[in-house]
This record gives structure tokens, sequence and C-alpha cells, in this order.
């Protein structure tokens, strides 16, 4: 009787400290799809006329359809139904198109990607430059803070950021700084590059080849937002951590280093050839994307090309997991953990398909909504539609922080309402960059803020305390870009 009531008692106190969590993405996409489904039955769908090449809506050429249309429970190879919406999503279109090219491409990075991080060349690079038992000042600080948002900017450097921390973490505590400048370094840097990239394969790439943009286009402009948001970033990082150091700022956390010495390999010659081989990958994409033209298929082979190198100088240099079939077994490990991205892109587009399809001018119910968007959006300012549009972006990261799920998700409806809006496709991706990539720094639901504040030791009051400040600093500096960038015609 005493042991049940314990349980009881025990069962209670679970129910009380439990936390209320977001659903998973495919849940939530499974849900907009039955809302999707159901609103055929209710709303009229229409469509559009367009011009130009490429070919853009035409502002006020909507046509409303007679009736209602509604969806079946069972589709056909003319309209897909409620129960093949995800097959639907998942089979359509060939090797160029933002579905099956798109998934594929996904999946092949995450294994290339997967096969580099299982040589452990960043972490053996990183333990190499962390400073000792003595503080060797804060110009290392800067270093990293640059290292880590060029990680995020060229290839999507977000979860990994989870166990830099618990490597540097430590290491930093010993030489005078506290678990916040590991946070700022690791965690802030890699969202600040993931945010402002030009080439981020799981975000920018994504929402540019849905918008029907070449991967990589308007580069030099997201540079230079890279640059600028970067430099700032690191100058905010390395005043915050010199007055740790130096005592007149309070510490928070200090973690004593428990680490195995011996757990990462000595920084040799093959981890600085795989660097090398990854960094030569990414200047032969920027090249084949700016001069040749290259889309998601030629890509795929140029970073699996990147991968086939990085096996061959672990396997000859002997690195940790670098044996054949390590190297496999991390190429399908790196791929899984990217399949529900993948998964993520055919569920949104079998929910266009289940709306009547994404096409302008085919009679289909997105079309309508589009409609209505745009005449909301007409009784304001477009300078104000560009805003609210990276104002939308940050509040439906806080239901879905996967930057691909919301690419996915999102841009099929801010790129043709850009057009309607009078502002550019390139305006409505940068919006989704910024709201995505930013607000994950404070988004409860992001695994990555949530991975990294268990490493640092640090609670997520703790953070918010710390970190509101720069966040709102964050939030009026992407908003000034974004005005500027509808202002230049970006």
């Amino acid at each position: 009787m005493a042991d049940r009531e314990s349980d009881k008692a025990e069962g209670a106190a679970d129910a009380s400290t439990r936390v209320w969590r977001m659903p998973d993405t495919l849940l939530i996409m499974f849900v907009l799809a039955v809302l999707a489904w159901a609103a055929t039955f209710v709303f009229i769908p229409g469509q559009f006329d367009v011009a130009g090449d490429p070919a853009r809506i035409v502002p006020g050429s909507f046509q409303a359809a007679s009736g209602t249309m509604p969806a079946p429970v069972l589709g056909d190879e003319d309209r897909a139904g409620f129960l093949d919406f995800f097959y639907a999503g998942l089979v359509t279109g060939d090797r160029y198109s933002p579905t099956v090219g798109l998934m594929a491409f996904i999946i092949v990075l995450g294994g290339v990607f997967g096969m580099i991080m299982r040589t452990r060349a960043i972490d053996a690079a990183l333990q190499a430059s962390l400073p000792g038992g003595k503080a060797q000042g804060e110009t290392l600080i800067l270093l990293l803070f640059v290292s880590f948002s060029l990680g995020g900017a060229v290839f999507g450097l977000s979860e990994e950021a989870i166990a830099l921390t618990l490597i540097l973490a430590p290491s930093l505590s010993r030489a005078g700084y506290d678990s916040i400048t590991a946070l700022l370094v690791c965690l802030c840097a890699s969202q600040i590059g993931f945010a402002t990239s030009w080439m981020n394969p799981f975000s920018v790439v994504i929402a540019q080849s849905i918008s029907g943009l070449p991967p990589m286009s308007g580069m030099g402009p997201r540079v230079a937002i890279w640059a600028s948001f970067t430099v700032l970033g690191a100058l905010f990082t390395w005043h915050y951590a010199r007055r740790v150091r130096l005592g007149i700022r309070p510490a928070v956390g200090k973690i004593a280093d428990t680490s195995d010495k011996g757990a990462i390999d000595k920084f040799r010659l093959a981890h600085l050839s795989v660097l090398a081989t990854l960094l030569a990958g990414v200047a032969w994409v920027a090249w084949g994307v700016t001069t040749r033209g290259y889309y998601l298929p030629e890509i795929a082979a140029q970073f699996f090309a990147v991968g086939m190198v990085t096996a061959v100088i672990a396997y000859l240099g002997k690195l940790e997991g670098g044996s054949t079939g390590e190297m496999m077994e991390a190429f399908r490990e790196g791929a899984a953990q990217l399949l529900p991205a993948a998964l993520i892109v055919g569920a949104a587009k079998g929910i266009m398909l289940l709306l009547g399809g994404d096409s302008p001018t085919s009679v289909s119910l997105l079309n309508a909504l589009l409609n209505g968007l745009a005449n909301l959006t007409a009784a304001v300012p477009d300078w104000m539609t560009a805003w609210a549009m990276y104002l939308a972006q940050s509040i439906f990261n806080f239901a879905v922080s996967s930057g691909s799920g919301q690419a996915s998700i999102t841009m099929p409806i801010m790129a043709p309402l850009a057009d309607l809006s009078g502002v550019t496709r390139q305006t409505a991706v940068l919006a989704f960059q910024l709201g995505d990539g930013f607000t994950n720094l404070v988004v409860p639901t992001s695994a990555t803020l949530m991975g990294c504040l268990a490493a640092a030791r640090v609670s997520y009051g703790q953070w918010l305390a710390f970190f509101w400040k720069p966040m709102v600093a964050l939030f009026v500096l992407a908003s000034a870009v974004m005005l500027i960038a509808h202002a230049g015609g970006f």
C-alpha cells in the first residue's frame, strides 16, 4: 500500500515537472495536410495569368473558379488525394526539381558531411587551437568566432555546435572565461553564419530552389551581410570575454575539464588535408555555380567528390573512423540524420498538390490564398511587406525550427506573394534566412539551442536573462537589412 502511494506521489511529481514540447515537424505537416484537405471543401480555388521570362504572376489577374473543388480521399494521376498526398509529394519532379532533386541533394550532402565529421578534423583543429591553463588573450576568441560563423555559412554548421561546445567550454573555463563565452563562440557564431549565408545547402539553397532562383544567386550582398553581422558579433563576444577574464563582469558557469585528453587525436597533416579538401570543394562549387550555371545535381556531385577524397585521406592518414567500413557507416548515418528534412520537403510538396498544385496558371486553392494575402498587403506600403515577411518567418520558427522544413513550408507561399506585393524573390528568401536563423538563438523548440545550453551547463532562464538585449539588437539590425534590401531592389 505504501509502495502504491509512493508510486502515485512520484507520478504526480513527474506530471507537475513535465515540460510541454512542440510536436514533431512531421506531425505538424500531417495536421496541415488535414486542414488543407478540409479547406478544399469550403473555399473556392482560382488561377492567375503570368508574363515575362522568367514567368511571374500578373497582379490583379486572379480568376476564381465556378465553385469548390474538393480533393478526393484517394487520388489519381490527375489530383492528389488525402491518403496519398505524402507519396505524391515524394515522387513529384525530376533530378532538377525542388522536390525529388532537392530531396536527393539533401541526403547526399548529409552523407558527405557525416564522413567529414567522422574524421574529427574539425574537433582536432579546435582542440589544437584552444588555450591552456593561462589566459592567452582574446585574439583566439575572435578567430574562433569567425571560423564558426564561416562554418554555419558554408556547410550549415548547426547541431554540430553541441559537440564543439562540450570541447570548448571546459578549455575556455581554464583560460579564465565562462560558459556564456563558449555559447557565444559556438552557438551564436554558427547561427549568425547560418542566418546570413550565401551558400548554406540546408537553408538558402533550398529556399532559392523552391523560389525558382539559381543557387547562390545574390551572393555578393549576402557575403557583405554575413561579414557585417560576423564582425559585430565577434566584437561583442571579444568585449564580453575580456570583461569576464578581467573580473569586471561576473562569470556565468565554469566547467571543470573532465574530458579524456586522449579522446581526440592530435591535429595532424591528415586532418589539415581534410579541411583543405572541404575548402577546395566549396571553392569548386562557387566556381561551378557562378561560371557554369551548376544546379542541384552538379553541386551534389561536387560534394560527393569531396566525400570520396575525404575517405581516401582518412584511410591513408589512418584517422579515427578512417577505415572504409567506418566511412560508409558515417555516410549512412549522415544521410539518415537528414532524411527527416528530405521527408518534410516531400510532405510540403504533397500539401501543395492537395490544394491543387503550386502552378499560378492552374486552378488551385493556393492561388486563392495568395490572392487573399496580396489584397491584405495592398493596404500597406511594400517596404512594410518585406519587413512583415521577416517578422512572419521569425514567428513561424517557433513552430518549425528546422531550416529546411521552414523553407519547404513557407517559401511556396512567400515567393509568389513577393511577386504580388512588389517585393523581389531574393528579398523574400533573405526574410526567410534571417527569420529562421536568428530566432534559433532563443526559441526553446530549437534542439541546437537546448543541446548547447546543456553542454555548457547554462539554464534556459540564465541564457534569456543574458541574451535578450543582444537578441533585440539582432532583430533591429535584421529589420534594417530587410528595409535596405528592398529599397535597393535586392
